[in-house]
């Protein structure tokens, strides 16, 4: 296409868009009038309006006779009073297709990129729109599936998304692609966020070790080995379920309670899971001021863990446990029984959830590195 018929049928589509006549927008603009016709049928919508800053055909005809003359794309930049990334751009946008730069086909481009709606990304992209599902299924957040595809697919744009992308189809219809449904997949389970803030009462723990007296090592994450732990509580606190986290690597591991939350059967259950561990990985045990851990010095005498406890009603303190309870109440919704999950549920729970991958692990998964520790 010449740049004159490009020029021509913007003309034709302004004059179709103010209602005037095929034959006389022929004669104005000294055509034929199937010339007209084949345009209305190609362009049916008027051309969009477009800011002063951005290129004109004129300007793109400059650029291709620069580029004819073997002008450097800063040069054009200059004579054009554009930015040389604005060049860089327009031509880069017809070279990775494979085509020399043609001002025509600029043009064609940037009309194209300019309709209104776009077609949505997860619309035309089956494979993406399975891969997310599969996260979600696995209970994986929009952020961590956005994450790890970027990092499963570092050349393949088609399977780059925003996590923002994935909730917008999830909670907003209209916008394609996911079933409602995947919202139970959801951590949270709905689309607003709500303060979870409770007060709890605590008693009164002899000789505990305050976290202020905790090595520097353990606050900076540099050594494996320092844990987290805590309870998560059921239906009428009459159930509840163990929490341990370390600290570097985000590994988790839960602790069957059949029998409540006693001190003597915590501290029994915590140290049988804690002796699974080998050695290196069994350094130190953070501990909220619950009286379920007041058994803390046999704890320690038991599995060689020095336990510490954190101040009253400071949960950032722990904040790798709370986080991991937060997740783990997708799983263990609140107001349920507790009692009816066995031991290998628990396990099982511990597995998917190790295998999720994590933004402060660089997106590797708590499992990958426990793994590369040990070895």
């Amino acid at each position: 296409m010449q740049p004159r018929d490009m020029e021509k049928r913007y003309a034709i589509r302004r004059l179709l868009a103010e209602g005037v006549a095929l034959v006389d927008i022929a004669k104005e603009l000294s055509c034929n009038v199937s010339f007209v016709t084949k345009t209305r049928k190609r362009y049916p919508d008027a051309p969009r309006e477009r800011r002063a800053t951005h290129l004109q055909m004129r300007e793109r005809e400059e650029i291709a006779l620069g580029l004819s003359k073997g002008e450097s794309q800063s040069s054009i930049a200059r004579r054009l009073d554009k930015h040389r990334s604005t060049i860089s751009r327009e031509v880069k946008a017809q070279t990775t297709l494979g085509f020399s730069y043609r001002a025509w086909r600029g043009e064609e481009l940037a009309e194209k990129k300019c309709r209104r709606p776009k077609e949505r990304k997860l619309d035309c992209c089956p494979m993406l729109v399975e891969a997310i599902v599969a996260g979600l299924q696995e209970r994986w957040s929009p952020e961590q599936i956005a994450k790890r595809l970027k990092r499963a697919h570092p050349d393949d744009p088609r399977m780059h998304v925003s996590h923002e992308t994935i909730y917008k189809s999830l909670f907003i219809q209209g916008r394609g692609a996911l079933r409602k449904e995947l919202t139970k997949h959801l951590r949270s389970q709905r689309t607003e966020r709500r303060s979870r803030a409770k007060a709890e009462a605590r008693g009164h723990i002899a000789d505990k070790v305050l976290i202020s007296e905790r090595p520097a090592e353990v606050e900076d994450r540099a050594v494996p080995g320092h844990w987290e732990g805590d309870l998560i509580i059921g239906k009428k606190n009459a159930s509840c379920i163990g929490t341990l986290v370390e600290r570097r690597t985000r590994f988790v591991m839960l602790l069957h309670l059949p029998h409540g939350k006693t001190a003597e059967h915590v501290r029994e259950q915590m140290t049988k899971k804690v002796m699974q561990l080998p050695q290196e990985l069994r350094r130190t045990l953070t501990l909220d001021q619950g009286s379920e851990f007041s058994q803390h010095a046999r704890l320690t005498l038991d599995t060689n863990m020095q336990v510490y406890f954190c101040d009253p009603h400071s949960p950032w303190q722990r904040g790798s446990n709370e986080n991991t309870n937060g997740l783990l109440r997708q799983y263990f919704p609140k107001g349920e029984d507790l009692r009816v999950y066995d031991e290998a549920h628990l396990d099982a729970v511990a597995r998917q959830l190790n295998g999720r991958p994590r933004q402060t692990l660089g997106w590797a998964t708590p499992s990958e590195a426990l793994n590369e520790l040990l070895r």
